[in-house]
Formats: structure tokens, sequence, C-alpha cells
């Protein structure tokens, strides 16, 4: 990404929110110039994609082959995890974490061109640089661990790395008030790994990277039968404290490459719904106490600082927040399937680990209404990914419509919580939007046309001049329900709605799967330019993610190599 233009910060800002809209504003690309950026990359200080703890007990997990007998539970068709019957429960054993790991963290595969050779992960992540670290905590688990551990998931291995035993004692005051059997999976950012391909926008990447990380997790953990709800009480220093990352990140502790705490998703191997308590702050300074093992590898030999990234890092940083109880999973919604069938009914499995990043679009291939109803319908209706999610909607779709069977090509806006329709439709205030329904769109599903006609030079001019963003059946931008979200929830609020357009991207990306086509996420977009196309002002409504979706046009030049060895 270039590194063209100036805007940066000209000191520190006290108030945390004020540093968040300022950050936003310099982190915008325009028609005039990209966000500020490495003016070349160093391809000798590329981060190392795998971070390892040294001198760690390492743990292997069993890798589960998708062609191979399963050992754990079934193996359910993707559309069962999201409407029922509900997946059986699978035992709580150490082959079903091998599996929830290898179905959301893992790698999915090798490529190769020529001398080179990177992995690919189930996760996806903006320029293949995986930012997001994956932790396990949890008790007694047969077939893994005697006792209870903190460990570091090392994808390269497929195996955890322990970090800290813990006893009885200690679990038993951690965990105490939630099911008998949870599990917590911790993630955690290394924004070095995107500034240095990014500079300054990558504060954005790292934070649609989480999101696309608990959505995995949530969904790998519905094909268990299990389900998953994010603790969205925890502040950022108790979840360093329980993974074991030093607080606060950063030079403080000698640090050039921190981990910066995100969020614990809390896993129910009972199934059913979600319990309402939350872990104990006295348990959590249990785990913190140690003692610890491993030591951090160095990922680059050389770094370049970006302080506005830290700035943003430091005004985001979440304190503890009262427990939210009552959650439920998000209801199904309230029309039929579409009549047309899917190209396959694919398992859930085999879908999650063959997801891929299209590189082009063949701008041919075309998409039936009944399929983009369906896919905008699981965007609202999110199932397990989106239920793990402990907060209303707060992300909206702005569609630019290429190549869709039975509905006209042209600007749509997806409205996803009915209670935000009219806010939504005052914000895009373009005087020429029609606000039709198209036609054969379900009663349950708020889609407009604002706008009919050919709308692939804007899709490819306000996504940085990439013709993917014009040659699929169609792509979209995520709306951000902005200013006011952060005004209520506070500037760590802004990480959140980039987790949440994150897990809606990667249903996008199973979505296209499913439907016998590919999806690729679009980090670069021109932001005010996209408002300005649909009658945005002001800072109300925010555009943070892109999205692609259409017919993909394969690589020759890579070669596809098993993820691990037979």
């Amino acid at each position: 990404m270039s590194g063209a233009g100036t805007r940066a910060y000209t000191a520190p800002m006290a108030d945390p929110l004020d540093t968040v809209m300022a950050y936003h504003a310099a982190s915008k690309h325009r028609f005039d110039g990209y966000a500020p950026g490495p003016r070349g990359l160093d391809w000798a200080s590329r981060p190392d994609p795998f971070r390892r703890y040294a001198g760690a007990e390492l743990l292997p997990l069993m890798r589960c082959p998708v062609d191979a007998p399963l050992a754990v539970g079934t193996d359910p068709a993707y559309d069962r995890v999201f409407a029922g019957p509900p997946v059986a429960p699978a035992a709580l054993d150490g082959r079903a974490i091998g599996r929830l790991f290898y179905d959301s963290l893992a790698l999915s595969a090798w490529k190769e061109a020529g001398p080179s050779r990177w992995a690919l992960r189930v996760n996806p992540s903006s320029g293949n640089l995986h930012p997001t670290e994956g932790y396990l905590v949890c008790g007694p688990v047969a077939g893994l661990c005697a006792g209870g551990m903190v460990a570091h998931y090392a994808p390269e291995p497929h195996a955890l790395e322990v970090r800290r035993r813990l006893d009885a004692a200690t679990w038993a005051a951690l965990a105490g008030d939630l099911e008998p059997n949870a599990v917590l999976v911790g993630l955690a950012s290394i924004h070095w790994r995107e500034a240095w391909k990014y500079g300054m926008r990558a504060f954005r990447y790292c934070q649609h990277d989480v999101g696309h990380a608990i959505a995995a997790v949530a969904v790998a953990a519905a094909g268990l039968g299990w389900s998953a709800r994010i603790l969205d009480d925890l502040g950022d220093e108790q979840v360093a404290a329980l993974l074991g990352l030093p607080w606060p990140p950063g030079p403080a502790h000698g640090e050039t490459e921190p981990e910066h705490p995100d969020v614990i998703v809390c896993l129910f191997p009972d199934g059913g719904p979600p319990a309402s308590g939350s872990l104990r702050a006295d348990g959590i300074g249990a785990v913190a106490a140690g003692p610890w093992r491993g030591t951090a590898n160095a990922l680059s030999p050389v770094h370049v600082p970006w302080d506005d990234m830290d700035r943003v890092a430091e005004a985001t940083v979440k304190p503890a927040t009262p427990v939210r109880n009552g959650l439920a999973p998000a209801p199904e919604p309230p029309w039929a399937a579409p009549a047309s069938p899917r190209r396959e009914a694919p398992s859930l499995r085999r879908l999650v680990r063959r997801r891929r990043s299209a590189v082009d679009m063949d701008g041919v291939t075309p998409m039936p209404a009944a399929a983009l109803f369906a896919t905008l319908g699981r965007l609202v209706h999110g199932g397990p990914a989106l239920a793990a999610m402990a907060w209303p909607p707060a992300i909206h779709l702005l569609l630019f419509v290429h190549r869709v069977v039975g509905i006209a090509p042209g600007l749509y806006v997806l409205c996803r919580d009915p209670a935000r329709g009219a806010a939504l439709r005052a914000g895009l205030s373009h005087p020429e939007f029609a606000w039709e329904r198209p036609p054969g769109c379900p009663d349950g599903l708020d889609l407009s046309l604002l706008m009919a006609g050919n709308a692939t030079g804007a899709a490819r001019a306000l996504s940085c001049h990439q013709d993917i963003a014009a040659q699929g059946a169609f792509s979209l931008g995520m709306l951000a329900e902005f200013a006011s979200t952060l005004q209520r929830d506070g500037a760590w609020a802004y990480r959140r709605l980039f987790w949440e357009a994150g897990a809606i991207g990667q249903l996008l990306y199973l979505e296209a799967e499913a439907w016998g086509l590919a999806g690729t996420g679009i980090g670069c977009y021109l932001d005010d330019p996209v408002h300005e196309l649909f009658g945005i002002t002001g800072t109300a409504w925010q555009s943070v993610y892109h999205f692609t979706v259409g017919g993909p046009v394969p690589d020759t030049r890579l070669r596809t190599t098993p993820a691990y060895p037979a």
C-alpha cells in the first residue's frame, strides 16, 4: 500500500474519543492520497508469520483430516449449523480441542510460487499477514491435560505451547461462575505484523482479523455442538493477565512486537444457551501470579515505529464493564429458505477449511437472486458467528449489485436491525434514492434499491481502483453506526465495530464458498468518496470494511500443497 500523504497526529490527545476520531480521519484513503504507509517494503524485515514460545512444553493436537473418518461427533452440513436441528454436543476431550483449532485457527494449505512458499490459514487475514494469536485456557481435559492450563496455539505444528499449569483451586477460583466444562479461547493481536506492510491503517486491519477469528472459533465450536459467547465484561488488562501477556503492552516491558490483548471467547461444550456468569477477578489474579513458561520469539530484526497506531491502541483500551446477563442467540429469519437449492450441500468442515480469498474475479459468473437473499439473511441472522457477540447490530451493508439474476444492477442498502431503519434512511440522504424493495425479496429482509444502473465503475474506483470489486456478482461496504456508538460505549468500542465487520466478512467467505463462488475482503477503499456516493455527511455513519463475491479466476502460477504432512 502506498505511503502517499502526510496525515498524522501532531501531539497526543487527552480525550480517548478525540484520539480515535483523529486516527480514523487520518487513516482514511482519498482520491488525492492514501493513508500514510511504508514507502517500500523491507523484505528482510518481514515479520515471521508464526509466534512461538521457546521453552514451553509442546502438546500436539489431533489434526482431524477432512477426508479421514471422524473420531469426534458428527460432521454436520454447513446449513445445519445455522438452521438446525441442533448438533449433538461432542464430549470435551483432547480430540475435540484438536478439531476446534483445526477448523478455526489452523493452517489450511501451503502455496508455492517458484522458490517462495507461504501458509494459508482457516481464519483469513489481510495480506496473509496474520496478526491474530490464539490461546486456550481450560480446566482438566481428558486426553489432553490432567489439570488446568493456559496454552498458546501454534498453528504450524498444530500444537499447544503450555505457558502456565493451573491447579484445581486456581481453575475453580477462575471459572467458578461458569458452567463446569467451560473452555476459554483468547485472542491477541501483534500490530507490527500488519503495520510492516500497511502502516497507519494497519490498526483497522488487525481489528478486522480479530472479528474473523471470533466468527471462525464460534462456527467451529457450533460444528461440535458447543455454544459460544464473548465475555464482554472483561477489560484488556484482565485479558492480558489471563493470557500471560505483559501489561501495558509495548516499550515499558522492552517489547518491540507486543501482543495486544483483545477478547476471551467462552465455549460451552454442554450445549444449550450460554450461561450468564463470567470469570472471577480473584481467579484472574491467581492465574496471572504465575509461574509462566516460554519466551516469545522475535519476529523481525528491524522495526518501524507507527506512533499513531500506538496512540489509538492506548486510546481504545477496554476497561472492565458490567456483566451482561440473559444473552441469547439471534432469532432465525421469519421467512423460508430459498426455493433454488445450493449447487452442493457441503459439510461444515470441508467448507471452512477450503475457504480461500479470491485474487481475481471472472466478470461473468452470475448469482441467483434467491442466493443473494439467503446470503444477506445469514448476515442478519448470523447464527453462532454473530450470536457470540454480546451487543446489538451496529453494522449495515451498502451493496453494489453487478450480476445477480432477478434483480436490477445498482446501489442497494441492507438494514441489519429493524430498530435502526429510520436512522439509516435519514443518514443516506441522497435526494434521488428510490428506497424500493427488489422483486422477490423476502418480507423479513430489509433490503432496498437506492439507485438502478451500472455500478461497476463506482465499485472499482471506490475500492482503490481494484478490478475485483467490479468483476464479481456483487460487492459491498459495511457501514457502521459510528459516532453514537463511540459516544455511548466509549472509545474502546471502535475496535468492536471492526470486529463485527470482520465476523460478517467471515460469514460472507463461507456463504460464497457454499454457493460455489468465492469472496475477498477489501480493506483498501476510499472512505469519504464512498460516503459522498451514498449521501452520507459527518461521522454518524462510516464505512469500515468492503467485500466482494463472485466467480473466482484461479492463479495457475501457484501450486497448492497440504497444510500438514499426511
